[in-house]
C-alpha cells in the first residue's frame, strides 16, 4: 500500500532532523515500529535506510547489518516504485557493510568478501565507476597484512576515476594518507593532504578524518604545530561521537609520543567507559592498545601512583584503578581481541599492529598541546619560558653595588640590631634574614635587656609579616609595645604603635586601628625625627585608606613626603613617592596617578632596586588611556619584573594588547599567566585567566583554541562555584563553538544555560538563550524543535515583562512551525502572536531585555576589554527564523515609554507587527489560504517604508505579487512585481524570485516573449 500516514512522514523528518546518537537511534526504532504495526511498507522502508546511517553514525554498526539486509531484500523481492529514490544509497551503504563486517571477528571473512563481490555486481550492472569497489579490496587487504595485494588494489583505487559513488573528496584521502603513512611515505601522505584542506569539506567524517590520519606524518616530517593544530581540531570532532572510539585512540596514542601523557589521561578517563560499549571489537581493541601504551608511559615514568576512575558494568563494580593494572588489562584486552581477529583471518597481522602500538616511543622534543600550556623557551629567552619584549640593549635598571655584610664576630646586640635597622630601611631584605639569624645564632641563650628584647621582638613582628601571619605579627606587636613601656621608650612605643595600627587595619579591625595610629602620629610629629615624623604620616595614611578615608589618607601622604625632606633618606623618599601612587589609584585620579609613579620610577632606578621599581612602572602603564603606550609601559616593566611581579605585569600587558586590538599579542602573556597561577596553586586566578585566554584566542581568530581554553575555564569556575562567570564563559563558547561549525556543542551549552538561568532574575538572558537555540536549530533544518525553543523564549519573555522581545519569539515560532509543515500548528502560533502584537501600546513594550544592546554579560575579569560580542561575526543585523534576513537596525527594537507608533518609540513596534503580519501571511500560504494571506498583508508594505525599513517593504510587495499570480489576477501582479525588481539591488538574493514570478505574470498575461527574456536574463527554468 502507499503510504498516506502524514503524522509518520513528519515524525520521521524530525528523526532525519536530530544528531547521531542513541536518541536518534531510539526515535527511528519507534518510527519503524509504528510504520510495520500501521502497514506502512513506504515508512517502514524509509525508516529502516535511515536507522542503517543511525546506527553506523550513532555507534552500533553491528545492528545496520540487519536493516540494510530487510532494505536489500525487499528491494530486489518487492519492487516498488519508491525504491528507486534510495538505488543510490542502497548501493552507497554497500561500503558500510563490507567496513562494519571486516570490524567483527565473529563475523566468517567470506561474508564479508561476499558483500564486496556482490557490491562489484551491482557497481558493474549499473554502469557505475569500480573506484569505490577497488578501495573496498585494498582495505581488505590491509586488514589481513597482504602487502603485494594492498598495494595493487591502491594504485587501482587511486587511478579509477571516481564518481557519484566514490567516497567523498575528504574520506579517499584520508584512507590513502593513513596507508602511505603506514608503509612510510610520510611526505607523500602530507603533499597529498594540502589540496584536500585547502577546500571545502562538509562530510561528517571531515575534516576530522583527513587531520587525524596527518597526525603521525606531521610529527614525524617535523611539522610540529601543524601536528598539534591538527589534533585540537580532530579531536574536537571526534570526543562526541562513540562511533569514532578507534580514532579517539589514535589522538591518545599521538599524546603519548609527543610528551603529554596527562592530558592523554585526560582523554582515557573522558572515554574510557565507552570501551564497554565500543562500536565494534576492532575499535576496542585499537583504542584498548592506545590506553595500555599511555597508562605504561605513566606507570614505568615514576606516575603509577595514579589511578582511573571506571564506572561499573556488568559484574565489575566501580573503581579507581592503579594505571599500572589497568595499562595490563587493557593490553590483554587489546592482545585477545587480536588473536580473534588473526584466527578468522589466518594471518597475524592484527597482533602484529597491536604489538608496534604498543611499542611506540616519544618522536622528538615535548610538543605542548593544551591551548593554555606554557611553550618551551627558545635558547637566549627567560627561563621560564615567557615571551614579550625583546631585551633592552642596557639593562633598564643599574646594577645596584652588592657590598659584602660586615658581621664582626666581636659586635653586641645593639650593634646587630642597628645592622638589621639599616638592611630594613634600605632595603636588604636578605641581609636582614642574615642579620637577625646572626643574632639568634650568638645571643639565643643569653638574656637581654629590656630595650635589646623589646628590639628583637619589633623584628619578629616583621617576620610573622612576612610569613603571612599577619595574626601572629598583631600578637607580636602588642608585646612589644608593652615592652617599651616598661622600658620605658616612648618613641619606640609609639613607633611601634603605629604598625600595629596598621597590621589592625589590615586585618579588618578600622576602629581599634584608628584610635591608635592618630595619637601615634601626633606623638611621633612632635617629638620625632624627619624620618620618623615622615614614616609615621605614612603609615597613618595607609590606616586612613584601609577605613575607607582616601582624601584624609592622601592628604596625610602628602604630610609624609614634606617631613621627608629633612630626612636626606632616598629609601624613605622612593617609599613615599610609591605610596602616592597606590592612593591616587584609590581615588581614581590616574593622570596624577600616572605623573606620581613616573617619580616614583625614576627614584627607584636610582636606588637599583628592580621589584618597587616594577612596582612602579605597573602604576605608570595602569594610568595610561592609550593601550599602545600602556604596552611600551609593560614592556619596562616586564624587563626589571622579579619573578614575583611577573603575574601581574604580564596581565596588564595582555590587557593593554587586547585593548588595542592585538589581541593575537595577548595570547602569550596569558599563557604565562595562567602558568603562573598553576605553580603556586592560585587557583580562581587561574581559573579566570584562562577565561580571558579564551577570548584572546577569540579575538585573534584561533577558534580551536579559544575553544580548548573556555573549556578548561569553565570547568574550573565550576569547581569554585562561580557559576555567573562560569555562565558567561559559557556564553562566549556558544559563539566559538558556532565558528567552528560545532553546532550540536552549542547547543548543549545553551541548553545548560537555560537550565542554569532558572531563576526569576535570569529570566531575560534565559529567553535570550533559548531564542538563540532557536536559531541555530532553524538554520540546521531542524524546524520542529526550533519551534519549541522560540515558545520557550516567548514565555520567558512575557514572564520578564519584555513584550516586544516576545513578540519577535513568537513571530520566529510562526515560521519554524511553517517550514516544518505543520500548517495548523503555525496558524495557532499566528493567533497567538496577531493577539499579543494587537495588545501592545508603545508604552507597555518596555525596554527589551535580552534582545536589545545588553546582551548576555559575558565579559571576563575586570579590564579584560569589555563586553564580548556573543556573535564575533554579526554586523548587528537581525537574522530572523523568517528567512527574510533584513538588516534594519528596528529588529530587535527598543521600546520607549511614547504613546503610539508615531511616538519616538514606534518605529521598533511597527517594525515588529509589520514582520508578523507577513510572516503569518506566509504561514497562511503554505496552508492553501491564499485570499486571507493577501488581505493579511494590506498596508504592510507602506508601513515598512514609513520607517526606512525598505529591504522588508520590498520582500512584503514580492509575497503580495506571488499571491496575486496565485489567485489568477497577473493583471494587477505585474506592475507591482515590474516595481519591486526594478528597486532591488542587482545582487538582491531576491532578484531572482521577483523576476521568476513577473515571468509568470507575464506568461499568465499571454505576453510569452517578454517572459521567456526575463527567464534568460535571470537564467530561470521554467519548471524551478
Amino acid at each position: 500500500m502507499v503510504s498516506s500516514n502524514d503524522d509518520l512522514r513528519r515524525a520521521l523528518d524530525r528523526v532525519g532532523e536530530m544528531p547521531y546518537g542513541s536518541g536518534q537511534i531510539a526515535a527511528v526504532e519507534q518510527v519503524i515500529q509504528q510504520a510495520d504495526a500501521a502497514g506502512d511498507d513506504e515508512v517502514a522502508f524509509a525508516a529502516r535506510m535511515l536507522a542503517t546511517t543511525a546506527y553506523v553514525y550513532g555507534g552500533e554498526p553491528a545492528r545496520s547489518f540487519v536493516t540494510f539486509s530487510w532494505c536489500l531484500a525487499d528491494f530486489d523481492n518487492k519492487p516498488r516504485p519508491w525504491h528507486n529514490r534510495y538505488r543510490h544509497n542502497l548501493l552507497w551503504y554497500f561500503k558500510y557493510m563490507v567496513n562494519g563486517l571486516l570490524a567483527f571477528p565473529e563475523v566468517p571473512l567470506h561474508r564479508a568478501t561476499a558483500v564486496l563481490d556482490d557490491m562489484e555486481r551491482r557497481y558493474r550492472e549499473g554502469g557505475h565507476s569500480l573506484q569505490a569497489v577497488y578501495k573496498m579490496r585494498h582495505r581488505v587487504a590491509r586488514h589481513l597484512g597482504a602487502d603485494d595485494e594492498a598495494e595493487e588494489w591502491y594504485r587501482r583505487w587511486t587511478t579509477t576515476p571516481r564518481d557519484e559513488l566514490s567516497d567523498c573528496a575528504g574520506c579517499d584521502p584520508s584512507t590513502q594518507i593513513d596507508y602511505l603513512a603506514g608503509t612510510g611515505r610520510d611526505e607523500e601522505a602530507v603533499a597529498l593532504a594540502e589540496p584536500v584542506l585547502a577546500g571545502r569539506l562538509s562530510c561528517t567524517e571531515q575534516p576530522q578524518g583527513v587531520l587525524s590520519a596527518l597526525l603521525m606524518p606531521y610529527l614525524r616530517t617535523g611539522r610540529r604545530e601543524e601536528a598539534r593544530q591538527a589534533h585540537l581540531r580532530a579531536y574536537r570532532r571526534h570526543r562526541g561521537n562513540l562511533a569514532d572510539l578507534w580514532d579517539i585512540g589514535d589522538h591518545i596514542t599521538f599524546c603519548v609520543v609527543t610528551g603529554n601523557e596527562v592530558r592523554g589521561l585526560e582523554l582515557l578517563e573522558r572515554h574510557i567507559d565507552w570501551l564497554d560499549r565500543a562500536p565494534s571489537p576492532a575499535a576496542a581493541m585499537m583504542f584498548a592498545a592506545s590506553g595500555a601504551l599511555l597508562l605504561g608511559r605513566l606507570d614505568t615514568s615514576g606516575r603509577g601512583e595514579l589511578t582511573v576512575r571506571r564506572r561499573a558494568y556488568g559484574e565489575r563494580p566501580a573503581a579507581e584503578v592503579p594505571v599500572g593494572v589497568l595499562a595490563g588489562e587493557l593490553t590483554e584486552h587489546a592482545r585477545r581481541v587480536a588473536a580473534r581477529f588473526d584466527e578468522r583471518n589466518g594471518t597475524a597481522n592484527q597482533s602484529a599492529a597491536v604489538s608496534r602500538r604498543l611499542a611506540l616511543t616519544p618522536v622528538g622534543d615535548y610538543l605542548p598541546l593544551s591551548a593554555t600550556a606554557r611553550r618551551p623557551a627558545p635558547a637566549g629567552t627567560t627561563p621560564a619560558g615567557a615571551t614579550g619584549p625583546a631585551p633592552a640593549a642596557e639593562p633598564v635598571l643599574p646594577v645596584r653595588p652588592r657590598v659584602p655584610l660586615d658581621l664582626p664576630a666581636t659586635a653586641t646586640p645593639t650593634e646587630l640590631l642597628d645592622l638589621a635597622d639599616d638592611a630594613w630601611r634600605t632595603d636588604r631584605d636578605d641581609d636582614l634574614v642574615t642579620v637577625l639569624a646572626a643574632f639568634d645564632e650568638r645571643f639565643a641563650d643569653r638574656e637581654h635587656e629590656p630595650l635589646v628584647a623589646a628590639r628583637r621582638l619589633e623584628f619578629t613582628a616583621v617576620e610573622r609579616h612576612r610569613a603571612d601571619d599577619v595574626a601572629g605579627a598583631v600578637a607580636v606587636n602588642r608585646e612589644a609595645v608593652q615592652r617599651y613601656r616598661q622600658v620605658p621608650d616612648p618613641l619606640r612605643e609609639q613607633v611601634v604603635t603605629s604598625r600595629l595600627a596598621v597590621l589592625l587595619a589590615l586585618t579588618g579591625e578600622p576602629e581599634e586601628a584608628l584610635a591608635l595610629a592618630g595619637p601615634a602620629t601626633a606623638y611621633l610629629a612632635e617629638h620625632g625625627s624627619g624620618a620618623q615624623r615622615a614614616a609615621a604620616h605614612d603609615r597613618h595614611s595607609v590606616v586612613l585608606a584601609e577605613t575607607g578615608r582616601g582624601e584624609e589618607a592622601l592628604a596625610a601622604a602628602d604630610r609624609a613626603a614634606a617631613e621627608a625632606t629633612d630626612a636626606d633618606d632616598p629609601h624613605l623618599t622612593a617609599r613615599l613617592a610609591l605610596r602616592r601612587v597606590r592612593l591616587l589609584e584609590l581615588l581614581d585620579r590616574p593622570a596624577e596617578a600616572g605623573e606620581a609613579a613616573l617619580r616614583a620610577r625614576d627614584l627607584y632606578r636610582e636606588l637599583g632596586l628592580a621589584e618597587p621599581y616594577t612596582v612602579a612602572c605597573l602604576g605608570y602603564a595602569n594610568s595610561l588611556d592609550d593601550p599602545a603606550r600602556a604596552v611600551e609601559a609593560y614592556d619596562e616593566a616586564l624587563r626589571a619584573a622579579t619573578a614575583d611581579l611577573q603575574l601581574p605585569v604580564r596581565i596588564g600587558r595582555a590587557r593593554a594588547l587586547v585593548a588595542g586590538n592585538r589581541a593575537a599579542e595577548a595570547v602569550e602573556d596569558l599563557v604565562e599567566a595562567v602558568a603562573i597561577c598553576v605553580e603556586r596553586d592560585i587557583v580562581d586566578g587561574a581559573a579566570m585567566l584562562r577565561w580571558e585566554l579564551a577570548d584572546a584566542y577569540r579575538r585573534a581568530g584561533r577558534a580551536v583554541e579559544a575553544a580548548e581554553a573556555a573549556e578548561e575555564a569553565i570547568g574550573a569556575l565550576d569547581r569554585l562555584g562561580q557559576q555567573a562567570d562560569a555562565d558567561r564563559c559559557r556564553h562566549m563558547l556558544v559563539g566559538v563553538y558556532l565558528s567552528l561549525g560545532e553546532q550540536e556543542m552549542a547547543l548543549t551549552l545553551l541548553d545548560e544555560l537555560a537550565e542554569n538561568l532558572d531563576g526569576p532574575d535570569n529570566l531575560p538572558h534565559r529567553a535570550q538563550v533559548l531564542e538563540e537555540a532557536g536559531q541555530i536549530l532553524y538554520n540546521q533544518d531542524r524546524d520542529n524543535v526550533a519551534a519549541q525553543r522560540f515558545a520557550a523564549a516567548a514565555a520567558a519573555y512575557q514572564t520578564a515583562g519584555l513584550r516586544l522581545d516576545e513578540l519577535r519569539a513568537r513571530r520566529r515560532e510562526i515560521a519554524a512551525l511553517s517550514w516544518a509543515g505543520d500548517p495548523e500548528a503555525a496558524l495557532a502560533a499566528m493567533a497567538r502572536a496577531d493577539a499579543l502584537a494587537a495588545s501592545l501600546p508603545v508604552e507597555s513594550v518596555g525596554q527589551t531585555g535580552a534582545g536589545a544592546d545588553q546582551p548576555f554579560d559575558e565579559s571576563g575579569a575586570a579590564g579584560s576589554g569589555g563586553g564580548v560580542d556573543p556573535d564575533p561575526g554579526s554586523d548587528g543585523s537581525e537574522q530572523s527564523a523568517d528567512g527574510s534576513g533584513h538588516g534594519h537596525g528596528h529588529g530587535h527594537g527598543h521600546g520607549h515609554e511614547n504613546g503610539d507608533e508615531d511616538g519616538p518609540g514606534g518605529p521598533a513596534l511597527r517594525w515588529e507587527r509589520a514582520m508578523v503580519a507577513e510572516t503569518g501571511a506566509r504561514a497562511l500560504l503554505a496552508a492553501g489560504r491564499e485570499t486571507d494571506a493577501l488581505d493579511r498583508l494590506a498596508g504592510v508594505a507602506d508601513r515598512l517604508r514609513s520607517i526606512e525599513a525598505f529591504g522588508e517593504a520590498s520582500q512584503v510587495d514580492l509575497l503580495v505579487g506571488e499571491l496575486l499570480v496565485r489567485l489568477g489576477r497577473p493583471g494587477d501582479a505585474e506592475p507591482l512585481l515590474r516595481g519591486t525588481l526594478g528597486g532591488l539591488p542587482e545582487q538582491s538574493p531576491l532578484s531572482r524570485q521577483a523576476a521568476w514570478w513577473l515571468a509568470e505574470s507575464l506568461t499568465a498575461l499571454g505576453r510569452e516573449e517578454e517572459a521567456d527574456a526575463l527567464r534568460t536574463a535571470y537564467a530561470l527554468n521554467v519548471d524551478e
